[in-house]
């Protein structure tokens, strides 16, 4: 699972679950300029890699080859997200380097921010609120445009003619009721049939939940991942899944991604991690999910590497069942300064168990195989790219968590590209309600958001453990919002607690103040500048935060824990007794995490529809206005450094270098032409 930072356009210290000694450099002389562009809703940065000079020449082979194959998979997710994802990219390319036409109009300006939307978000819907794009260029100007370029550049199919292109896409561009959100949560609806995803095709709901409960043993205790790796589709009346592997969907990228595996097996930095990839080979070569689990526990132990990566299916916000995966790559090594703060977390994870507020009932009575670091990103993939998460807790097998545990890592370098990118935006001094708390934001919010992300990931995720016979996946599409309440909730209630002092973590009893305002303050306010007027909240980890906050808001309103307040016609957030509110996260984790072990879909559903989707219209329209006036970006992502690998004579590579001037339009085509490993129609 996912740590996904608080609000992308508040990349302030405050705002982020920071790493900052993760990200600690050797002094360089060269300016180095964070910030690429700014379009639409988004902010382009690229981050430095530090310590990449370091690595010995094999661990330099070990990320170069690890960052082909993290490359190779770029086409998957696109396709994932959409059938016409591929088609129209090409589509969109081809116009942008090839129209012969006046590139300086107002409708090939507004193609171009498309495009680059549309590379940022893997296909032609946000990337975070799922809404398809609203096209700024018109059909007219676009059809005449496609006819302007090669049609050897254009996604033809056989006999098929520009004007016969653009009716079969049209519609997917333009039309607003076609296919007009990725992933829909909308309750009572059928999410799979009014999900744009491409995870599906011709089944309902019903039908897919019918065919993967049939597949389980409820006597099985260690349950493969059902339909984590393939697409399911209806022939001939009859369900199928199309699994994806080599020789199978997805083949042709996935055979280029094994071939780099299998260059990266020959410079393993232990036997552990050589047997890593030979067992995800096995699993990519065979679709086998039983493979992918022995790979799985294979991945968690290795603990002794200092380079490290996940490639493959991994996450499930993607799918509105919460069951098939996204692709995902990302390529690391160990920051070994940063990553003590982690170990002492991780050496106590039996400590934090026992003294959880949970049902004795629902705790591990021996914690296993928590392992902790702080990491320096390589490469950013799949799902990973360009928006990142900043912390991971893999395995999501909650059996192979409970017998073998997980690794989390915090990615100390990304981190501190988004505090270094936004600073001095303003932000803070706009939302927070006073200087007191201001002073109390800049003095400890750097090191309690660190040790947030570090309890979320490297306890929370892991924490607890399900109740006999009860279904892992019994919560059905309110299953990822859970989790991540349960993680974000573990981290709040000990973030606060003395423990921390006493380990030499927080300087003292109060400092989690300051994460305990501005986890609120987004919670209940500021997080909506990512919301579309009208719209409900609808992306998981959104979710997750607003059922917390407005959950405490209202079970301490008796109390007035926390007040929403008028000051001079703006509202804030104000907290009034940061003990009963540590409470009132006890009690909610308690109920969160007796949800997920006893799989109550019922008070799943009543705890996200009360507290977690519907926004207050006036509320939402004031942030919004006074986040306007900052002329911020809601959302951030990445260019990633380029690796080149230097040869002798005879081709063997004596060196990689890093390099970090390329741009996004520039990073981006090169993607398209270098990666792209699929037919546009899959």
């Amino acid at each position: 699972m996912k740590k996904q930072i608080l609000l992308a356009a508040v990349a302030v210290s405050s705002l982020f679950s920071a790493c900052g000694s993760a990200s600690k450099e050797p002094a360089v002389t060269e300016k180095f300029d964070y910030t690429v562009e700014q379009f639409a809703d988004l902010q382009i940065l690229r981050y430095r890699v530090p310590g990449f000079e370091t690595l010995s020449l094999d661990q330099k082979k070990l990320v170069y080859y690890l960052t082909e194959a993290a490359l190779q998979g770029r086409d998957i997710l696109f396709d994932q997200n959409g059938k016409y994802n591929l088609v129209i990219r090409k589509m969109l390319e081809a116009v942008y380097t090839g129209y012969k036409g006046d590139k300086t109009s107002a409708d090939f300006k507004a193609m171009e921010v498309y495009l680059k939307r549309v590379w940022f978000s893997n296909g032609i819907h946000h990337h975070y609120g799922c809404e398809k794009f609203v096209p700024g260029f018109s059909p007219e100007f676009f059809k005449q445009a496609l006819l302007s370029v090669e049609p050897s550049a254009l996604p033809l199919a056989d006999g098929q003619t520009v004007e016969q292109l653009c009716d079969e896409v049209f519609p997917v561009i333009f039309a607003p009721q076609v296919m007009p959100k990725r992933v829909n949560q909308a309750d009572g609806e059928d999410l799979i049939q009014t999900s744009a995803c491409n995870y599906y095709d011709g089944v309902t709901q019903e039908e897919a939940e019918a065919f993967y409960a049939a597949m389980k043993d409820p006597d099985d205790e260690t349950p493969v991942s059902y339909g984590l790796n393939s697409r399911l589709v209806k022939e001939n009346g009859k369900l199928v899944e199309k699994v994806w592997k080599v020789g199978g969907l997805y083949g042709q990228a996935i055979e280029k991604i094994v071939y780099w595996l299998k260059q990266a097996e020959t410079v393993a930095e232990t036997p552990e991690q050589k047997a890593v990839i030979a067992k995800l080979v096995e699993y990519y070569e065979t679709g086998d999910l039983k493979k992918f689990d022995e790979y799985a526990i294979l991945w968690v132990k290795d603990l002794n590497s200092r380079v490290d990566f996940v490639n493959g299916f991994t996450e499930n916000y993607g799918d509105p069942l919460g069951l098939k995966a996204s692709w995902e790559s990302l390529v690391n090594f160990k920051d070994l300064e940063a990553t003590h703060r982690t170990e002492i977390i991780s050496s106590n994870a039996q400590w934090f168990e026992d003294h959880s507020p949970v049902d004795k009932q629902f705790k591990k009575e021996q914690v296993k195989g928590v392992s902790a670091k702080v990491i320096t990103a390589a490469i950013l993939a799949g799902d990973l790219y360009p928006a990142t998460a900043i912390g991971i807790n893999l395995p999501n097998s909650n059996w192979i968590r409970a017998q073998y545990g997980s690794k989390s890592v915090t990615i100390g370098n990304i981190t501190d590209a988004y505090n270094k990118a936004a600073h001095g935006n303003g932000f803070n001094e706009e939302f927070v309600i006073s200087p007191e708390e201001l002073k109390l934001i800049d003095q400890y919010a750097d090191l309690t958001d660190e040790l947030h992300t570090d309890l979320h990931e490297c306890l929370g995720h892991g924490s607890g453990k399900m109740a006999p016979g009860a279904d892992p996946d019994g919560l059905k599409a309110y299953g990822s919002t859970i989790e991540e309440a349960r993680a974000d909730l573990f981290g709040l209630y000990y973030v606060a607690d003395p423990k921390l002092v006493e380990l030499g973590l927080l300087p003292d009893t109060t400092a989690y103040h300051a994460q305990y305002y501005t986890y609120l303050m987004n919670g209940l306010m500021t997080q909506l500048v990512r919301i579309e007027p009208g719209n409900q909240v609808e992306e998981a980890h959104m979710r997750n935060r607003q059922l917390i906050a407005r959950w405490v808001y209202e079970k301490g309103a008796a109390d007035k824990v926390v007040e929403l307040v008028k000051r001079d016609g703006k509202t804030y957030v104000q907290v009034n007794d940061y003990g009963k509110l540590r409470g009132l996260f006890g009690q909610l984790l308690a109920e969160i995490q007796r949800v997920k072990s006893t799989g109550d879909f019922a008070a799943a559903r009543n705890l996200v529809e009360n507290y977690g989707v519907k926004v207050d219209p006036v509320l939402h329209q004031e942030v919004l206005e006074r986040y306007k006036k900052l002329n911020l970006a809601p959302y951030k992502g990445f260019v990633n450094p380029v690796y080149t690998a230097v040869t002798d004579a005879d081709g063997h590579i004596t060196d990689v270098t890093v390099s970090y001037d390329e741009d996004y339009v520039e990073q981006m085509l090169r993607y398209s032409r270098d990666y792209a490993t699929l037919p546009v129609r899959n």
